[in-house]
């Protein structure tokens, strides 16, 4: 297509995929309130409480649980609208996806399609069960934070930064898990082979748990270590998914003909048989003229037929 009709057929998918959006995001500001009750039963639960967020806000203290307050006139409506939209992307993922893909697919080839399904059908898990782990920790990483709160001083949650700390860990998490995938998709480009990352094995550990300990807000050995040790493990069957290409790749290319490896033809004669004659054609009409005398046919050029 030219220029024109990819920046239309861009505008339509765009246009798709954001009002995919906004359909998910009024349909998530319904629910809003179960939203909040699990971004912040983990703090509450954390510090022995058992009760939910709106029901603490109903009650208008926490007692002995935690205290998650909100700071401005403004601020609940726009955390209304910060968690509805997060909620809606992310409920709209498959939508705009889908509507990325149709843009991209035209342009690739049919190896390229299916690399492209098998990464993509991989990385959306990976990054939910990376989520999924920022949850579980998120438990430990707020006591171990709170217990740093000196002794008689009551301390009061903004709602809004312990939104942002969750989703921060749950992205920072996600991404971490696309690590292996990464390095995968370098392996099958033929961009960086598996005995390359073999031998950077002692290095991605170190980076690995280096990288945890600051990513995570909280200083435990725990939490850091229920980072690392998942994305190290990955690391390892990406390395061995990398092996395993790399040994099918030899494996293909042994079986085909380099360039400068010229191929074995036989060139031997072969005898054709007994010569089988062949009669002339009939001439055409044009060329049944004589040449006066009553002789033979005229030649015209030198052959006997009118071509």
């Amino acid at each position: 297509m030219p220029l024109v009709e990819h920046l239309r057929e861009l505008r339509n998918r765009l246009a798709k995929g954001m009002l995919a959006i906004l359909v998910a995001t009024i349909i998530a500001a319904f629910f809003y309130g179960e939203i909040i009750n699990f971004i912040t039963k983990p703090v509450l639960q954390s510090v022995g409480c058992e009760a939910l967020f709106t029901d603490l806000a109903k009650q208008g203290k926490g007692g002995t649980c935690a205290r998650i307050v909100m700071l401005d006139l403004l601020g609940p409506f726009t955390l209304a609208l910060k968690v509805s939209l997060v909620a809606g992307v992310i409920l709209a993922s498959p939508v705009w996806l889908y509507q990325l893909w149709g843009f991209l697919a035209p342009g690739l080839h049919r190896n390229e399609k299916k690399y492209s399904l098998g990464f993509v059908g991989a990385g959306f898990p990976l990054f939910v069960i990376g989520g999924y782990f920022a949850y579980m920790v998120l438990p430990t990483t707020a006591k171990v934070l709170l217990e740093f709160t000196p002794i008689g001083i009551d301390n009061l949650l903004p709602l809004d930064k312990l939104l942002d700390i969750v989703v921060r860990m749950v992205v920072v998490f996600g991404l971490s898990f696309e690590l292996p995938l990464l390095l995968v998709m370098l392996n099958f480009g033929g961009i960086l082979s598996a005995e390359r990352m073999r031998g950077w094995w002692r290095a991605m550990i170190m980076g690995i748990t280096v990288f945890s300990a600051v990513a995570t807000p909280s200083t435990d050995p725990l939490t850091m270590l229920m980072l690392a040790a998942p994305i190290v493990l990955l690391y390892f069957a990406a390395v061995l998914i990398a092996t395993m290409n790399d040994a099918r790749r030899q494996r293909r290319q042994a079986r085909e003909l380099s360039d400068d490896v010229a191929s074995e033809l036989d060139l031997t004669p072969e005898s054709v048989g007994e010569v089988e004659p062949v009669s002339s054609g009939r001439r055409l009409p044009e060329q049944l003229t004589t040449d006066g005398d009553g002789g033979e046919p005229q030649r015209r050029h030198g052959y006997d037929d009118f071509t």
